[in-house]
């Protein structure tokens, strides 16, 4: 009760601010309590009157027959009568003293009950005050109980910007990132192993607040308190501090980190602070090692004197030699006096002359590489006189070594080239030189150009030295001179070529306007000199042009190509018609300098001798096809006579129609043969012109190659006996089958034995050769006959190309031509192997296809 009564509700005792949630509890259970100690006081009080009713019941008959025998003889008292008497005076003793007992028991109980009032009082008070602390909205509790979802009591300030809902718990959404993260981490520990903390927070609206995390009756609690007025201002005290020392610490690990010896140092002197550059410098082990043993780093001539010279308005700055590992070294030192003491730092110096010794190393290096160029350079100081000359100088001028040696004035230097006729003649030399060496007080570098007596032309470079003086450096143009000299001759002698060509030429730059143009440009477009005059733009080109050409094709895309921005540069050919009749074949051709050429060439009398001979080729084109068409639709009307023929002289030969005589008949055969012929040869025509057309289509199927040659054989048998020669077939007992057209490629082998029969002599025998290879089916023909000559090998599978004189009967010459024809048709090959008196072997290789397809013939 104390406690509470001294703590007001924004001051309660920290030790016991967790508990707030078990007060409810704890109330009950004083309740419970009290009411259970009411309850055996009144149970034993209940018992006590009962004992003292029974024994005054007891005693109630005794004292009737003591009060009636005192009454019947009261004079009389005997030993019985005393025994009895006294046992009454003991049971009304004792009723007497369970009567004083019972009353105070009662006493005690109303005390006990106001006891158990008041604490009942007190702890409502208490859970009052507990509760007027959790709606505070300075406030809020976080409870964690398990693995159960958290509990939030109370509020915060809305200024703090924290999250009234579940969003508290998000820390890194409402708090700056390195508080967010402190108090994560101590969340963490307190859940984790009960380790309770106290620390301060910021807001990302930079509100302070407090935080505590406890533990009790296995819930963890953290309290967020919004701190204000004064308690407030120390927290920000504390951050401020937080963060003066972390500026601190990073200056210092700063310090720690480069290799400048630092120090810090207190009123009295001494070190309160070094780096570890320091410590290494004084070959401690640590820098606090170097502060325990006060071991200085400079000489203490050296430390007083910066303490008389340094004041807070002039810090100390000089060079200062102190011993480092052993070896003299020197310092560039800075000390500052401050109120608390004073900081310096040491910067190595011999560094710096190790520098300026490596800079004149290079300074003599790069004097050897100005000595062996072949440009003259001259080097003066500040006061005018010549410091450095190489060789190319001495040899430009020819001037005496001991001259240049002994340091010369520039001017004087002027002065011995002019009398040594080497500088050009000038009307006010006076004024010529000042102008001259006016380079010493110029800013910018000056040129001019020199043209020496001897021919030669330089061109003068001098440049003034920021820190005095002057380089001069001659430039020989001489060759340059000539060469531009040359170069512009050429140019004349190119534009003279250019203007005598007969090809139109014009050359555009970048900005699309022409830099030259020759007359036959001008003639064949009609524009004048004036009008396509240099500078003048394409697009007024174009313009004066629309004349002679107006489509969009021509001016208008040359522009596009001229003046186009892609990093890729488009050359372009084409032909143009103009109007007037001329036709001209143009280039567009990139060139250096981002320019572009122009070319018109004259090609109207090509044209119209290509269109000549275009039409004339066209003309014959059509006679061809009229050809085609004639023998086709003539070979058409000559199948349906001759098939008619065909059938009523086989018609005649039947009995039914009535005997024939001898002569009869044989006009019958030969009737019969010659329509057979010709029908033979109107199909090879028909066949060929399908071919001719593109128009014959295979129709593909499996084929037995057996029985394929076995129909063959059957059908050429007559044709074999009619010539009087025999079939020899060699070929492996089972060929296989094929994917081919099997009436085409009967027809081929039909045609190659008939041509072997008719060129083979009576009684011989042609021979007929299968086999496989892979999938392709390869036979070839050969005859006994008497050959091909060399010369008409190479022509045997044209059209009508015949050999009747060495046959046995003539023909159209379409066999060969048809066999080549239908191989083709199944991507095959065919060739031919004669000789001279020992006869032809036509061999054929027909590829099998993996499925059934339709081709068309192609020509």
């Amino acid at each position: 009760m104390s406690e509470m009564n001294h703590s007001l509700p924004g001051q309660a005792d920290e030790g016991a601010w967790p508990d707030i949630r078990s007060h409810e509890a704890g109330r009950k259970h004083t309740a419970r309590k009290a009411v259970k100690q009411s309850s055996g006081s009144l149970t034993r009080l209940a018992r006590i009157c009962a004992g003292g009713t029974a024994i005054a019941a007891l005693a109630r008959p005794v004292l009737a027959q003591v009060e009636s025998e005192a009454a019947a003889s009261a004079h009389l008292f005997t030993s019985s009568q005393v025994v009895g008497f006294s046992v009454v005076i003991g049971v009304i003793s004792a009723a007497l003293l369970s009567t004083l007992w019972l009353v105070r028991q009662r006493g005690n109980l109303e005390n006990e009950s106001r006891e158990i009032r008041s604490a009942l009082s007190d702890a409502h008070q208490r859970i009052s005050q507990y509760q007027a602390l959790i709606a505070d909205k300075n406030r809020r509790i976080v409870v964690w109980d398990g693995n159960e979802r958290p509990e939030l009591l109370g509020q915060l300030p809305a200024e703090t910007g924290a999250p009234q809902d579940s969003e508290f718990l998000a820390f890194g959404l409402w708090l700056k990132p390195r508080s967010a993260t402190e108090l994560e981490r101590a969340i963490d520990r307190l859940r984790g192993v009960a380790q309770s903390f106290d620390m301060v927070v910021e807001t990302s609206r930079e509100e302070i607040l407090e935080a505590q995390g406890r533990v009790s009756g296995g819930r963890a609690f953290v309290r967020f308190v919004a701190l204000n007025n004064l308690r407030a201002e120390l927290a920000e005290l504390k951050i401020e501090r937080d963060r003066l020392m972390s500026s601190i610490s990073a200056f210092q690990n700063l310090l720690d980190a480069i290799d400048l010896p630092a120090w810090q140092r207190d009123t009295e002197g001494r070190l309160t602070w070094v780096n570890q550059a320091y410590g290494d410098a004084v070959e401690a082990t640590s820098p606090q090692h170097a502060i325990n043993e006060g071991r200085e780093f400079l000489t203490t001539v050296a430390r007083e004197h910066i303490r008389v010279a340094a004041t807070p308005e002039s810090p100390f700055h000089d060079k200062i030699s102190t011993v480092v590992r052993g070896n003299r070294t020197f310092f560039d030192v800075v000390d500052v006096k401050l109120p608390s003491g004073s900081a310096g730092i040491a910067i190595d110096v011999s560094e710096a002359t190790s520098v300026r010794a490596e800079l004149e190393r290079t300074l003599k290096s790069h004097a050897e590489t100005l000595d062996h160029l072949a440009t003259p350079v001259a080097i003066f100081d500040g006061e005018r006189r010549l410091q450095f000359y190489n060789q190319a100088f001495v040899a430009l001028w020819e001037l005496d070594i001991a001259f240049l040696e002994s340091k010369p004035d520039n001017a004087e230097l002027l002065e011995r080239l002019r009398a040594a006729k080497k500088l050009p003649d000038q009307l006010n030399w006076k004024s010529w030189k000042e102008t001259a060496l006016s380079v010493y007080r110029a800013l910018d570098t000056q040129t001019d150009l020199w043209h020496l007596p001897n021919g030669q032309t330089l061109r003068v470079f001098a440049t003034a030295h920021p820190q005095g003086g002057a380089t001069w450096v001659f430039e020989n143009l001489t060759e340059q001179v000539a060469l531009e000299t040359r170069y512009n001759t050429l140019v004349k002698v190119q534009g003279e070529t250019i203007d005598h060509l007969s090809e139109g030429v014009a050359v555009f730059g970048a900005d699309g306007r022409i830099r030259l143009s020759n007359p036959a440009f001008r003639m064949l477009w009609g524009i004048t000199e004036a009008e396509a005059k240099p500078g003048t733009h394409i697009r007024a080109v174009g313009e004066t042009c629309l004349q002679s050409y107006d489509r969009p094709d021509g001016w208008k895309t040359f522009g596009e190509l001229i003046t186009s921005f892609d990093d890729e540069r488009r050359s372009s050919q084409g032909t143009l018609e103009l109007l007037s009749g001329l036709v001209l074949d143009y280039a567009v051709i990139p060139l250096p300098n981002a320019q572009t050429m122009l070319t018109f060439v004259n090609m109207t009398d090509s044209v119209r001798a290509e269109r000549a001979l275009t039409e004339k080729n066209e003309a014959l084109r059509k006679a061809d096809e009229l050809k085609n068409d004639f023998v086709q639709h003539v070979s058409y009307e000559l199948r349906s006579p001759l098939t008619n023929i065909i059938g009523f002289a086989d018609l005649l030969r039947t009995p039914s129609v009535g005997p024939l005589n001898e002569r009869q008949a044989e006009y019958i055969d030969h009737i019969s043969t010659s329509s057979s012929v010709l029908l033979t040869l109107v199909n090879d025509i028909l066949d060929l012109a399908t071919v001719d057309a593109g128009i014959m289509r295979l129709n593909y199927s499996e084929i037995d190659l057996n029985d394929l040659l076995d129909d063959v054989s059957m059908q050429i048998a007559d044709r074999l006996q009619e010539s009087g020669v025999t079939l020899e077939i060699t070929a492996p007992a089972y060929l296989g089958s094929i994917v081919a057209d099997p009436q085409r490629l009967k027809q081929i082998l039909l045609k190659l034995l008939s041509n072997a029969a008719n060129f083979s002599p009576e009684g011989a025998a042609i021979s007929l050769e299968c086999h496989r290879e892979g999938t392709d089916f390869v036979f070839s023909v050969n005859d006994r006959g008497p050959g091909i000559p060399q010369d008409m090998i190479a022509t045997v599978f044209d059209r009508f190309a015949t050999g009747a004189k060495s046959g046995k009967r003539g023909g159209a010459g379409l066999g060969l031509s048809i066999v080549d024809s239908f191989v083709s048709l199944h991507n095959g090959r065919v060739s031919i192997d004669s000789q001279p008196g020992k006869g032809t072997k036509v061999i054929c290789r027909i590829p099998s296809v993996n499925l059934p397809h339709s081709v068309a013939a192609a020509e």
